[in-house]
């Protein structure tokens, strides 16, 4: 039983190094790709003519290095190994390539192997891995653009709420539901108490969708320790930035990738667990 859970859990692993490659190409192409868009709607609505671009998403081009253009053989693309073998650098131009790169494959590989040893071979397992994937994505992208993009909070807010409707987690559906609506809520009040004080906005919209995707997943209940450690390790990461000097211009950071963090704590140690080093 034991050697079969493990073999399990590093398919897993493996698939989740697979999906992590994924992950990269989805951070740095989604927002480029919400740019055109705002860009060809503005062109529409101001009656200009759109320029013609090359066809730009997740699937083409091909992936190419930034600085030369040099086209990604597969054998250059395998998660970490090619990292490894090319010793983080262009095949073709020696340009540095970003350690983030492998970093987000591990940690889905990790992830997925983490499902894999709780719940074994089964849909809560790959329910929970897709889970985790998604708050990589998310915690990533927002830290690069400050952006959390519809497209991937509102289908993770439904795919709690349905999770729950079919007990694929254990959350029932009205404290899921309830959850969502209070996570959006409670930060939509922050936000304009915020600005009607300060006149600035201190989060954005994104924000109030993630954390409610994250009561959906976790229940109402779950919200107050996910909140109190998303806060206090930004704080304690701003700050240390701060003196620094590592803050980006504005002096701010997006607080999405420490909501991400919570999240992922919570789906590991439980909700209940986030409380304990504050002695609650």
């Amino acid at each position: 039983m034991l050697v079969s859970t493990w073999f399990d859990a590093t398919v897993l692993g493996i698939l989740g190094l697979l999906v992590g490659s994924f992950l990269n190409v989805l951070i740095y192409r989604l927002p480029v790709m919400m740019e055109a868009q705002w860009k060809a709607e503005y062109a529409e609505m101001s009656g200009k003519e759109a320029t013609e671009t090359e066809k730009f998403n997740l699937a083409v081009p091909r992936s190419r290095c930034l600085k030369c253009g040099h086209q990604i053989r597969w054998y250059e693309n395998i998660p970490v190994l090619s990292y490894l073998f090319l010793r983080g650098k262009c095949s073709n131009c020696g340009v540095t390539i970003s350690w983030r790169y492998p970093l987000v494959e591990l940690a889905t590989g990790a992830l997925f192997l983490y499902c894999g040893l709780t719940w074994g071979a089964t849909p809560t397992a790959l329910l929970w891995c897709g889970f985790g994937a998604t708050l990589l994505a998310l915690g990533c992208i927002d830290w690069d653009t400050t952006l959390l993009p519809d497209d991937i909070t509102l289908p993770l807010l439904w795919a709690g709420l349905i999770a729950a409707a079919l007990q694929w987690t254990p959350v029932a559906l009205p404290a899921a539901l309830w959850g969502a609506v209070a996570g959006y809520m409670s930060l939509w009040l922050v936000y304009w108490g915020f600005k009607l004080v300060t006149g600035k906005e201190g989060m954005g919209f994104g924000d109030f969708k993630l954390f409610a995707a994250l009561g959906a997943w976790f229940g109402w209940q779950a919200l107050v320790p996910i909140i109190l450690m998303a806060s206090v390790i930004g704080a304690v990461i701003g700050i240390a930035m701060k003196f620094s000097s590592g803050l980006r211009e504005g002096g701010y950071i997006p607080f999405g990738p420490f909501l991400v963090g919570a999240g992922l704590t919570a789906m590991i140690f439980g909700p209940n667990a986030i409380l304990r080093p504050f002695g609650l």
